[in-house]
């Protein structure tokens, strides 16, 4: 049988890859903006209140990514680390679409089977 508890959590997690893919597309829109800093999720972080809770909290905080050079203009957007970064977060989704897609099969199984 489909596992409701398991869907909600798909669902906060496909949510949480979402908002990061719109703060990457962010990033590389800023990339020649002066003094823009690159932002991220703490996405395991966010991820693991999704487990412990079942839920996110539905704008989760977004931080300024430390540690990355920034040109002489203040702005820290590496577009190679945000391409890599929108690739792994596009992959992440896909899979939890077909995570999804599964559930609900599984349920579409118990409806006609009775």
């Amino acid at each position: 049988m489909a596992n409701v508890p398991m869907l909600q959590q798909l669902s906060s997690y496909l949510e949480l890859t979402n908002q990061r893919q719109q703060l990457i597309v962010s990033n590389m829109a800023n990339v020649d903006t002066p003094g823009y800093h690159t932002k991220d999720l703490d996405f395991q972080g966010a991820m693991q209140e999704v487990v412990d809770r079942g839920t996110v909290k539905m704008d989760p905080t977004s931080l300024e990514v430390e540690g990355l050079p920034e040109r002489p203009d203040g702005n820290n957007v590496n577009i190679d680390r945000e391409s890599l970064l929108l690739s792994q977060t596009q992959l992440q989704y896909q899979i939890g679409v077909q995570l999804v897609k599964e559930e609900f099969h599984k349920l579409l199984t118990v409806i006609k089977e009775g």
